[in-house]
C-alpha cells in the first residue's frame, strides 16, 4: 500500500469513528488536527470531558490489537499536542481525556460495518 493509500485509508478510519461517537452523542470539534508537536486524530466533546481520540484501523487483530499501537512515545506525543490545543482553544469547564477508538475492516474501505471499539480513558 502506498503512502496514499494509507493516508487515505486512515482518513476513511477516522471518518467512520467520528460518525459513530456522533450516533452516541459525541460533538465533533476537530479532525485530523496538526501542530508542529504532533497530530490528533479526532476532537470531541461529551457534556463532561473535552476527549482526545487517537484512531487506529486494522484489518484484523492477529497481530495485535490496535490500541497496542498507542505505546508511551505516542501518548507523550498526544499529550504536548493536547496541551498546545489547550492553549489555544480553553475547555471550559470540560476535563481532557484521552481516548482510543479501534476500527477493524476486513475489506478496507469496501467494509459496510467495521467492528468498533471505544476506550475511554485509555491513558
Amino acid at each position: 500500500m502506498s503512502g496514499g493509500e494509507a493516508r487515505l485509508l486512515g482518513r476513511w478510519g477516522e471518518a467512520k469513528a467520528a460518525e459513530l461517537l456522533r450516533k452516541r452523542g459525541y460533538t465533533i470539534l476537530a479532525a485530523g488536527y496538526q501542530c508542529r508537536f504532533g497530530e490528533i486524530d479526532l476532537i470531541a466533546t461529551t457534556d463532561k470531558y473535552l476527549c482526545f481520540i487517537e484512531v487506529k484501523l486494522r484489518k484484523d487483530d492477529s497481530f495485535a490489537p490496535g490500541r497496542a499501537a498507542v505505546d508511551r512515545r505516542k501518548q507523550q506525543r498526544l499529550r504536548t499536542t493536547a496541551e498546545y490545543y489547550l492553549v489555544s482553544h480553553p475547555a471550559r469547564n470540560l476535563q481532557p481525556r484521552f481516548d482510543v477508538a479501534e476500527l477493524y475492516a476486513p475489506q478496507g474501505m469496501a467494509t459496510r460495518e467495521p467492528e468498533f471499539y471505544y476506550w475511554e480513558n485509555a491513558f
